[in-house]
């Protein structure tokens, strides 16, 4: 009998499918890393755009006379 075969018969009916992260929470240790993929994408992207808006707000309004800084 091979090892596949043998975890097969001990593990049972949850053989091949994924790890939970904890056993009564329906999320697998995939799940979890595409959401701190994703969040931490998300995040790099907000900062882009609060950088863009600085430098939209600090520089570029004044110099084409849109507003005055004090």
């Amino acid at each position: 009998m091979g090892e596949s075969k043998r975890r097969k018969e001990a593990i049972g009916d949850e053989y091949g499918k994924e790890e939970r992260i904890v056993s009564w929470l329906p999320i697998t240790k995939t799940q979890s890393e595409d959401f701190v993929k994703w969040t931490s994408r998300g995040s790099w992207i907000g900062i882009s755009i609060l950088v863009a808006w600085w430098v939209l707000v600090r520089f570029v309004g004044p110099a084409a006379g849109w507003w005055q800084v004090n």
